[in-house]
């Protein structure tokens, strides 16, 4: 029987890898699928700061900031000091802006391959996800997992 842990990941690789694949299809073999969010929410709403990035896409500061650093060396994004100097700016680049066309269209295509996964799953996979996520913020899987005593 395969562990969850690996099924999870298994499946975010199939899925993240075939996105991946795309982008250097298309002559962006350095885009990751995780930039997606990131440039979204600065075209939205603009220069905004690791902190204000990670509430806008819901992750850790950590994982913000890991993916603003791989965004700064592969030219899609780059970095400037805001007003304190704890806070650092990101801005996308010339590079960035000239791939939207490009991350639009696979974003509407991301879509739809999902709708059509979830027709062929018993339950939605946002939907589970989403719900899984919630009951671990009611309870945390550490707690779930108890005291082992070896």
């Amino acid at each position: 029987m395969i562990a969850l842990g690996t099924l999870m990941r298994h499946v975010h690789e199939l899925m993240d890898g075939a996105i991946a694949g795309l982008y250097a299809e298309h002559g962006l073999p350095d885009y990751r699928p995780r930039y997606s969010p990131v440039v979204r929410t600065l075209v939205a709403k603009g220069p905004l700061s690791i902190r204000d990035l990670a509430r806008e896409i819901g992750v850790t500061h950590s994982a913000a900031s890991q993916t603003v650093v791989q965004m700064r060396r592969s030219g899609f994004a780059t970095l400037e000091r805001g007003a304190d100097a704890r806070h650092r700016i990101v801005h996308l680049t010339d590079r960035a802006r000239a791939a939207l066309p490009l991350i639009e269209a696979e974003g509407a295509a991301t879509e739809r391959a999902v709708r059509e996964l979830d027709a062929e799953l018993p339950v939605p996979l946002e939907q589970l996800m989403t719900a899984t996520l919630r009951a671990l913020e009611r309870r945390d899987f550490r707690e779930r997992i108890g005291d082992v005593n070896p």
